[in-house]
């Protein structure tokens, strides 16, 4: 097993290490071993999960169309019904 030695630490940062080894029961390596673990693993865990980009082009999905784009837009305008609901104001 491979050991690790850590130099010029901040004294109130190993302060905060040590007192919260002392919370949870360990001694400040097994502290420092469960940190590293603990930021590995969500590190794996944010690499496998999409980004709000790729959800949303999962969701927003594609078509092929033989149309041109203002051949496409015309027929959406020509679909649409005006209405004179806000005509008068709210």
């Amino acid at each position: 097993m491979a050991n690790l030695q850590i130099k010029g630490i901040d004294n109130k940062f190993y302060s905060q290490i040590r007192e919260l080894a002392a919370s949870e029961n360990r001694s400040i390596s097994q502290q420092i071993l469960y940190l590293i673990k603990e930021y590995l693993t969500k590190q794996k865990s944010i690499r496998k999960a999409k980004t709000p980009a790729q959800v949303l082009l999962e969701l927003s999905g594609s078509w092929i169309d033989s149309k041109d784009p203002e051949e496409i837009v015309k027929d959406i305008k020509k679909g649409r019904a005006n209405s004179k609901k806000l005509s008068k104001g709210f």
